[in-house]
């Protein structure tokens, strides 16, 4: 599909309206971060693409309950910026900032390196950065560069820190995924640009997030018995940057429509603060959250074993796993 799904074809974008519309009425019957008393003192989160929009609002609530909370960013300067004023608005000193750029390898390699270094412990793995809207592109390692940031960074940079994760148990994971995964479609061969004949980047965004979706479930599979919990989360629509790369109409409407009816940035990031932190949530494992914090069921998509062994042992030989 070209462009964004919801807008550029009009019975999907009347869908997300509606849909949209529904989750504003129903966001004040949900849970609620502030009524949750869930203390981190002692506990450490990574919050990945932390710098800006839900994930910036998921380490501010992390900071707001003590916790040692590493924001994960691609620029150093906007996301020491963002440790900054979490500080500030909390008094919590103990949030740092690590540069990370999940759209290339090494740089993954370097952060976990770096942690499993420096952390003694690791609680709660938040794999939020991604991106919609890029151009097509080869990164320097022959990975498309969406699926790069947005499934193989978060896919090998979880597997690099399982080790903390396990000795920390009971710990969370937590992927970021979106209602459009259902839109995606899997093709093993997409995750290094090849047999692309039409780049639509839309297209490329719901793919990643449906692989999101599976991978999250299978890795659920394979740690049951470990005490690291793993879950896929659906934010719901919410106003972030997410379109930043889009071209400037296709922001404009996104924005005028979304200050009417779509979550805030800070709404957005209530499911996956519910996913790590609260009590309700405690031995939830390989499920499928929603907006409004109640298990769903994901696409059929997701659940042919078959495709999904694949997809899983094509996203190891991408990522060097094993090597």
């Amino acid at each position: 599909m070209e462009l964004l799904s919801v807008l550029s074809h009009p019975a999907w974008f009347l869908c997300a309206v509606v849909l949209a519309v529904v989750l504003r009425l129903q966001k004040k019957r949900g849970w609620e971060p502030r009524k949750c008393h869930a203390d981190l003192t002692g506990k450490t989160a990574i919050v990945t693409g932390a710098n800006t929009g839900i994930g910036k609002h998921v380490a501010l609530d992390f900071a707001r309950r003590n916790g040692r909370v590493i924001l994960a960013c691609r620029s150093r300067e906007r996301g020491q910026e963002a440790v900054d004023e979490i500080k500030r608005k909390t008094g919590n000193k103990n949030v740092i900032l690590s540069v990370l750029d999940t759209s290339s390898m090494a740089s993954v390699r370097s952060f976990a390196e770096r942690t499993l270094k420096e952390e003694r412990r690791l609680d709660i793995l938040v794999n939020n950065a991604g991106a919609s809207g890029l151009p097509y592109a080869i990164t320097p390692e022959g990975l498309e560069v969406t699926f790069a940031t947005n499934h193989l960074g978060p896919f090998l940079l979880t597997h690099l820190l399982l080790d903390i994760l396990k000795k920390t148990a009971p710990s969370r994971i937590v992927f970021l995924t979106s209602i459009m995964h259902g839109q995606g479609k899997i093709d093993t061969s997409n995750l290094w640009g090849k047999n692309m004949e039409r780049y639509y980047m839309d297209d490329s965004y719901n793919c990643t997030k449906l692989m999101n979706t599976i991978c999250a479930k299978e890795l659920a599979k394979r740690l049951e018995g470990t005490g690291v919990a793993v879950n896929s989360v659906s934010p719901g629509i919410a106003m972030t940057g997410a379109v930043r790369h889009y071209p400037f109409w296709v922001r404009f409407i996104f924005n005028v429509i979304g200050w009417f009816f779509f979550k805030s940035a800070e709404e957005g990031a209530t499911s996956t603060i519910y996913c790590c932190v609260s009590e309700e949530a405690e031995g939830l494992n390989g499920k499928y959250i929603q907006g409004d914090c109640t298990i769903g069921r994901p696409s059929e998509k997701t659940q042919d074993p078959a495709i999904n062994k694949k997809l899983w042992e094509a996203c190891e030989s991408a990522t060097n796993l094993n090597s």
